[in-house]
């Protein structure tokens, strides 16, 4: 996964020279390619944008370089980026009208070219995650019913409320009047519950006994991956986990290209280091010294065996919660980032949010039930999409404030930013378009705009020192929906 490290900026009166590293999940044998992408993806595509591009190889290291310009011709910025592990950029404005935010966009630009192209290698790479002490699993698609549990729990409320729309039909038959209090009931059963819900949607369970994820990558050049597609069936890459876990773990053995070689070469592939990528991540340490900063007990870990990046928590109270973790996330980003991450989670834990969204939602739910029954007669529909609204709209302070929190107590509001910045990169393109921001600010979803939260925690100073968090986060919110206004 690109990560994006920030070097120093060299002014002088004449230029400003900055220099800047952005990391990669790219194997080495794959850089080049890296490189033909960008070329053929992002340059050709521009050319009235971009001028003197030029492909280089120099002592056996790949170079891109070329010139941006100014749509109105005010300005021009030169280019270098040389092809290593992590790949190194250096922007040289040509003179002195180049606007900051010009060179920042062209650096999102360049990380957002990256992570396609990791988008591009990751369907033709094989993915491999073991927990000792745990069942080998496939990495898979979630089941449906998977899907919809983690729709209704993680990304929206919007199934929740059908869910609660055909209850109140069905009880209403045979609970007259009193079928509104009795969907609310068991909604908060429902809710009550919600962390024995996750759990079951989940592989493993990380402990102090079996702490570790292990994680190996093994990117295929495409011809070879559509060659394993047609030769070997689906079962074939589980034999290939547990075989290796068999040659690795179960023998006591290091994860490594040297002891994946045998199973490797049994179905057609010699093991080159330079396609393989191995990681070890301590989820139970992560977990755990995020619940130390926000004084809480360490709650259950629920490791889930999907490629997809996602991290929740959920329960009534922080000593009943329970963390869930993708193993897609694991692989995607740094220590750091995850520990941040799981700091955003610690705050809904400590804030008791999914009882303050329940109780937000049921209320609007009895209220238009009994009270505003005349106005939804009225407007109709249009009734139902202002209150739903307006109910994520107060939904994304819970997430902002989560984000607010974990820069206080893990202290590290850049790198939070990275993560989401990793996680969202393809919305954070949409976002660039105006009307594209203003439809998330007022869509059914509780989290806020991408480009708005890493803004915010880009322009934090550590540490970060905020009296009252949740109130700094609905003035944050609020400015932040009515500066696209």
């Amino acid at each position: 996964m690109a990560k994006l490290v920030r070097g120093a900026e060299l002014a002088t009166m004449a230029e400003r020279t900055v220099s800047f590293v952005i990391d990669t999940e790219v194997a080495p044998a794959f850089l080049d390619d890296l490189f033909k992408f960008m070329h053929r993806h992002y340059l050709v595509p521009q050319h009235k944008r971009f001028k003197k591009v030029r492909r280089t190889t120099l002592n056996h290291e790949q170079n891109l370089a070329f010139t941006a310009l100014d749509p109105e011709g005010k300005w021009q910025i030169n280019v270098k980026m040389r092809a290593e592990k992590p790949i190194h950029v250096t922007m040289t404005p040509a003179n002195e009208t180049v606007p900051q935010t010009a060179l920042d966009q062209l650096r999102e630009d360049l990380f957002i070219g990256i992570e396609l192209f990791e988008e591009k290698i990751r369907k033709t790479t094989l993915y491999f995650a073991w927990v000792e002490g745990e069942e080998v699993t496939p990495e898979k698609v979630p089941l449906k019913r998977r899907r919809f549990a983690g729709r209704i729990f993680f990304e929206s409320m919007l199934f929740f409320f059908i869910i609660s729309l055909l209850a109140s039909i069905v009880l209403f038959i045979f609970l007259g009047p009193y079928a509104p209090i009795a969907v609310v009931a068991v909604q908060l059963v429902v809710v009550l519950f919600s962390a024995k819900i996750i759990s079951r949607m989940g592989e493993w369970t990380i402990s102090a006994r079996n702490p570790n994820v292990h994680l190996l990558q093994y990117h295929l050049p495409v011809k070879e991956h559509k060659d394993f597609q047609k030769k070997y069936g689906k079962d074939t890459l589980l034999n290939m986990k547990k075989e290796i876990h068999e040659k690795t773990f179960g023998a006591g053995k290091e994860l490594n290209c040297k002891t994946a070689e045998e199973v490797l070469s049994k179905y057609g592939f010699k093991c080159v280091p330079e396609n393989m990528s191995t990681k070890t991540v301590n989820v139970y340490q992560i977990v755990k010294n995020a619940a130390e900063k926000f004084n809480l007990p360490i709650p259950k870990i629920i490791i889930s065996n999907a490629i997809l990046p996602n991290a929740a928590a959920s329960g009534p109270s922080p000593k009943h919660g329970v963390v869930l973790i993708t193993t897609g996330l694991l692989v995607q980003l740094e220590d750091d980032e995850i520990f941040s991450v799981v700091g955003h989670e610690f705050s809904h834990l400590k804030g008791r949010d999914p009882l303050a969204l329940f109780a937000l939602m049921s209320s609007e739910y009895l209220l238009r039930i009994y009270v505003f029954w005349p106005f939804v007669l009225f407007f109709g529909l249009f009734y139902i999409i202002f209150a739903m609204a307006a109910i994520y709209f107060v939904a994304k302070f819970f997430e902002a404030r989560a984000d607010l929190e974990s820069a206080i107590r893990i202290g590290q509001p850049q790198v939070l930013a990275e993560a989401l910045r990793k996680i969202g990169f393809r919305k954070l393109q949409l976002e660039r378009v105006s009307a594209y921001r203003f439809q998330d600010w007022i869509g059914w979803d509780p989290h806020p705009p991408i480009y708005f939260r890493i803004e915010r925690l880009e322009k934090m100073q550590t540490p970060v020192k905020v009296k009252h968090p949740f109130i700094r986060s609905i003035k944050d919110t609020v400015n932040g929906f009515l500066a696209i206004l």
